[in-house]
């Protein structure tokens, strides 16, 4: 990664262009072509620098409601529980943690109730019977935008 790598990095963070042609304006604030701009942002996400590139919504915004998930996983059900909760379209993180709740994921959708019906459809479909559903009380946002 050299420095109109990391001028690009600094951009598509949280200053976007949104134009006809993004690519073409990102370019010419750091001094290179459309072409050149995409080649790289395309090598940057094949070695894993970059994960996605997309709008964040505020689904409260929205009249969603979200909820923070932890569930207890044995070794043997990880990876048809990781499938499972990876089929619903609400899901917008899933990670593996070194814990007794081994598996967190975040689950966005209309009501509670949907959440609520997911989550015993996830655990009538994998055996797994401890899934914690943790609604937020209070909404704290932070922006995290990284320097590079």
């Amino acid at each position: 990664m050299d420095s109109i790598d990391r001028k690009i990095l600094n951009i598509i963070q949280s200053d976007f262009p949104i134009e006809k042609k993004p690519y073409e304006v990102i370019g010419q604030n750091v001094g290179i072509s459309e072409k050149e701009t995409i080649d790289r942002i395309k090598k940057l996400k094949e070695n894993g620098i970059i994960r996605r590139i997309g709008g964040n919504i505020n689904p409260y915004s929205l009249g969603f409601v979200s909820t923070l998930c932890a569930a207890k996983v044995p070794e043997d059900k990880k990876k048809v529980f990781i499938e499972a909760v990876n089929s619903y379209k609400g899901v917008t993180h899933n990670y593996e943690r070194e814990n007794d709740y081994n598996i967190w994921f975040t689950f966005i959708a209309s009501t509670r109730e949907e959440i609520e019906n997911s989550l015993d459809n996830i655990s009538l479909k994998t055996g797994v019977k401890e899934i914690l559903n943790l609604p937020a009380e209070k909404l704290f946002k932070i922006s995290a935008k990284f320097s590079v």
